[in-house]
């Protein structure tokens, strides 16, 4: 079973080109089902001795160990993939995933800023420092572009075109879209490539974030950054990077964008993906005609 998940593995980097984050959770789901399988065994079986019922008992022990819904079906999802591969490569005749329904998933609304929150986060980092425009850059850049927080620390200089106002985005699957960027984005990117390029640090770098060290910008410090900037605006409550996307795409439909346009800034490879915007706006629309409908408003009591 190991070998053939190595395999596998191999086959998602070389022939896939899957992101290494793609291959870390894969990695990390069949390294977990090849354990569960060891436990009750001196070793862990060939593919071929796994079938619907170990499966099934696998899925119960994700139950047994209360992850969620979404979590027990990113490992299912794992599987059936696996086995699929292991199918079509002539390994196995039967795939044991076949028929195995995936846990319903809770419906999550997407956490978002109102808009004059995203504008004081995105005016705090100090801009007398060179790390400082760095910071509004990257603020800046997630929330023109809703671009995925991966999508900006793989970016390159030679992804921008400024004049254009328009950058260049690797999505899930390789996938690559051309995203507009506004004017506060650009004025920030230009003040940062302006100080960038005068850091003798990014001579061996195509990156366009660095950190202090010269190096590429990490998820991890993208997170910080966010951090930072939401004490100095005094907001209370937690929101990740992945929040400022949601707020761009959330305050993009409740000013008119259509679904399909929404869809093609933010990559989703299915409109499904964005209606879930639809449920967000919805709770602004109800303002909206409380506030403007005159058979809606309340009556003040006399």
């Amino acid at each position: 079973m190991r070998t053939a998940a190595n395999q596998f593995l191999d086959y998602l980097s070389v022939v896939r080109d899957a992101s290494p984050a793609t291959q870390r959770s894969y990695r990390s789901d069949l390294d977990d089902f090849c354990c569960w399988l060891q436990q009750d065994s001196s070793g862990v079986p060939a593919p071929d001795k796994v079938d619907r019922l170990t499966v099934r008992g696998y899925l119960a022990a994700l139950h047994r160990r209360e992850l969620t819904k979404r979590t027990i079906a990113r490992h299912l999802a794992t599987l059936r993939t696996f086995f699929r591969w292991l199918v079509r490569e002539g390994f196995l005749e039967i795939d044991p995933t076949v028929g195995l329904a995936s846990p319903r998933r809770e419906q999550r609304l997407p956490r978002h800023l109102p808009v004059d929150e995203v504008a004081a986060i995105l005016e705090a980092p100090d801009e007398d420092k060179p790390l400082g425009l760095r910071d509004r850059a990257v603020l800046e850049t997630l929330y023109a572009s809703g671009c995925r927080v991966s999508e900006l620390t793989g970016l390159d200089c030679q992804d921008l075109t400024l004049k254009e106002g328009l950058v260049r985005l690797m999505g899930k699957g390789r996938k690559e879209r051309i995203v507009p960027l506004g004017s506060k984005a650009r004025a920030a990117l230009r003040k940062w490539l302006g100080v960038r390029d005068s850091l003798r640090l990014s001579l061996s770098s195509p990156a366009l974030f660095l950190n202090y060290r010269g190096g590429r910008l990490t998820d991890r410090s993208v997170r910080r950054v966010l951090n930072s900037a939401l004490q100095k605006a005094a907001i209370s409550g937690r929101i990740s990077p992945h929040g400022l996307r949601h707020s761009f795409a959330t305050h993009l439909l409740n000013a008119g964008a259509d679904l399909r346009s929404i869809q093609e800034l933010l990559g989703h490879a299915s409109l499904a993906t964005t209606q879930q915007y639809t449920h967000v706006s919805l709770e602004h629309v109800m303002k909206t005609y409380r506030a403007a409908h005159p058979r809606a408003r309340r009556r003040r009591s006399s």
